[in-house]
């Protein structure tokens, strides 16, 4: 079997993500995400609910790339359903970040002022309501200084530091847990619930991460590697998830 590519440990980065998640819906923006989802789903995380992306929860999702099948249908879900899901805390999503600062305030709306921004993203979307009413981690394929900032330039979603300054009740299932970048992984779990590295990607320094983030993160003495994923995990992304090989056209291998 060929060297593991970098955007291989990505995806199981984000498999690992939805670990003993058990039976709630998992939400993904990306590939890799998407990847990790099923990968999780087909291993150790059997309950996850995964939809067909229109309207129904299936056992088996289709594959990120190749040829579809036909999946059994094991629930309806229809659109305005997947409200009660995320009210009710029954949901982890795994959003893009455009950008995201120390305690986790996320930005994907626009670059710039918000009454009159150099670029228009997407908008504010589901990210005020995911960040304060379930599991929320994000996904940037290509962090830099301009992903991983001092201030976001619009808050999207609601970080650790805003969260505290709510109401309780207001935000007693926000959750902002994880960051995955094409370099390593990162928690918030610190006293004052700012950034830390978890791990960092096979191949890659510290150093490089810290050039590469527009703020001071939270480092330990000894930062453990990003793993590998099994050579079955390995086997199924390849074979089955993503036959294609999308996930390289998202996270490119270093040379």
């Amino acid at each position: 079997m060929t060297e593991t590519t970098r955007g291989e440990i990505c995806a199981t980065a984000c498999a690992d993500a939805f670990r003993d998640n058990g039976e709630i819906l998992a939400s993904c923006f990306g590939t890799a995400p998407a990847i990790g989802a099923r990968l999780a789903k087909a291993t150790f995380e059997p309950d996850l609910l995964m939809t067909d992306g229109v309207c129904t929860v299936v056992d088996v999702p289709n594959p990120v790339s190749g040829p579809a099948h036909e999946p059994v249908v094991e629930a309806w879900l229809p659109f305005r359903a997947i409200f009660d899901h995320l009210w009710n805390g029954n949901r982890h999503v795994i959003m893009a970040a455009s950008q995201i600062d120390r305690f986790g305030n996320h930005n994907f709306a626009c670059i710039g002022e918000h009454a009159k921004p150099k670029a228009q993203l997407l908008g504010m979307r589901g990210a005020p309501g995911n960040t304060i009413s379930h599991i929320t981690s994000y996904w940037v394929p290509n962090q830099s200084t301009k992903v991983f900032v001092p201030k976001v330039d619009v808050v999207s979603g609601v970080g650790h530091d805003r969260a505290a300054k709510l109401n309780p009740a207001s935000t007693r299932a926000h959750d902002v847990r994880l960051v995955i970048s094409n370099l390593a992984v990162y928690d918030f779990e610190t006293p004052d619930k700012s950034m830390r590295l978890k791990s960092v990607h096979p191949g890659v320094s510290v150093d490089q991460v810290a050039e590469n983030t527009g703020f001071e993160l939270v480092i330990e003495s000894k930062t453990p590697e990003t793993r590998l994923p099994t050579a079955d995990e390995l086997a199924l992304i390849r074979d089955t998830i993503d036959p294609k090989g999308f996930l390289g056209r998202e996270v490119a291998n270093p040379e």
